[in-house]
């Protein structure tokens, strides 16, 4: 059994940095995405930064970033600075997802604004 989200996520995606641990059982996706729904924005944070430390590395799948990165601004959206490393990590991944990132672009400067 996993005790966080990040090894759940080292365990099925892998771990640049670190080896996988053996934790001796099968892995379905579908269970790690419901553990990811549910989680704190802290511990997705935990994630992306533990497994992701850089903009352009990490295992992660690009559609499990994206999600995380969009279920921590559910959580956190008046953060300027998640708001820009979502829209980087989306400008990496475009142009499917350019218009998104230039919106979230535009609320981090309106809140630094107001």
């Amino acid at each position: 059994m996993h005790s966080t989200l990040t090894e759940h996520a080292r365990c099925l995606y892998g771990d640049e940095y670190r080896p996988t641990p053996a934790c001796g059982r099968e892995h379905d996706e579908h269970y790690f995405i419901e553990e990811l729904t549910f989680a704190d924005a802290d511990a997705i944070l935990s994630m992306l930064r533990e497994l992701c430390p850089n903009l352009v590395d990490g295992q992660l799948p690009v559609r499990i970033r994206n999600l995380a990165y969009r279920l921590v601004l559910l959580q956190r959206p008046d953060q300027p600075v998640l708001l820009r490393e979502a829209a980087q990590h989306l400008w990496l991944h475009g142009p499917d997802w350019d218009d998104i990132a230039v919106e979230l672009e535009r609320r981090a400067e309106e809140l630094e604004a107001s």
